[in-house]
């Protein structure tokens, strides 16, 4: 037996929790139904969530595939002998004109300035159509887009008639034409040019003949059948119809030396002197008498 003495105290102390106040009490309660309340629904996003690829891993996809070709490889199919494929003059503008000329930046005329627009109005449809075209100033060729030239010539009629013009809209090609081949000015114009190179050769050639201004066949002069008559004869890009008398009654009032000026220097798609470089500025007013001559 031992002699310590025994105490019961420790064993008889009232035992005390970890919850001592009514506070901490009711902290576990809540606690004690959101935790799991927390875990389940964190448990069923992860379970339910859709799978997320690494980075880089979808780079053999197709859409990734297709995406990374696309500026190469994408080809875009236009029937230009449908009129429902092609644009009108406003969609064109809004798509490619808009950037300079809804502003009048770099010198654009603005849509709808008509002080701007009325010294270019002027010169007539076919010279703007042919600036437009072909790029002038800060412009480049079509504004720097890719429209057919009827499409070019429908925004050309379109911003001249907001500025005052009574330009009519070019019509799309009848019967299955390409558009290309029905555009009367674009085609006309370009028409012109080939036909002032192909009888430059042929001028210079017969050169001496016409030199001489000798050889006329019926009262026709012979440098107006080389050089003159491949644009004159049928009116091709804007030129004056010979015998056309509505035609060349504006152009009278500048006569015969203002005309043979123009001859000579060029005038919108027609080259100086028609493309025949060897014939003498004689030859050209004989040309221009000739011309007149037919109208009166």
């Amino acid at each position: 037996m031992s002699d310590t003495p025994h105490t019961h105290d420790d064993h008889d102390a009232p035992h005390e929790g970890p919850i001592r106040t009514p506070k901490q009490l009711i902290l576990t309660v809540v606690f004690a139904f959101l935790v799991p309340i927390v875990g389940i629904i964190l448990l069923v996003n992860f379970v339910a969530a859709d799978k997320k690829a690494g980075a880089g891993s979808d780079a053999l996809s197709e859409e990734a595939t297709l995406r990374r070709i696309q500026p190469v490889g994408m080809v875009e199919l236009k029937d230009v002998s449908s009129p429902g494929s092609l644009k009108s003059g406003e969609e064109v503008f809004k798509a490619q004109c808009a950037a300079c000329h809804a502003t009048g930046a770099a010198g654009a005329p603005k849509l709808g300035d008509a002080a701007a627009w009325a010294p270019r109005l002027g010169q007539g449809y076919e010279a703007l159509l042919n600036a437009a075209l072909k790029g002038k100033g800060a412009m480049g060729p079509q504004g720097g887009g890719d429209f057919s030239d009827l499409e070019i010539g429908r925004a050309v009629v379109y911003m001249a008639n907001q500025a005052g013009g009574k330009f009519a809209e070019p019509k799309a090609p009848a019967n299955g034409q390409a558009a290309a081949g029905t555009q009367a000015a674009p085609a006309d114009s370009a028409a012109a040019q080939q036909a002032a190179a192909a009888v430059t050769a042929a001028n210079q050639a017969a050169a001496p003949a016409a030199a001489g201004g000798e050889a006329k066949a019926g009262g026709v002069p012979a440098l107006y059948q080389q050089a003159c008559a491949a644009c004159h004869t049928a009116g091709v890009a804007g030129a004056p119809k010979l015998g056309d008398k509505a035609a060349w009654g504006p152009r009278l009032a500048l006569g015969v030396d203002g005309l043979t000026t123009s001859a000579v220097k060029g005038k919108g798609a027609m080259p100086p002197k028609g493309g025949a470089a060897a014939a003498s500025d004689a030859d050209i007013r004989a040309v221009v008498e000739y011309m007149v001559s037919t109208v009166k």
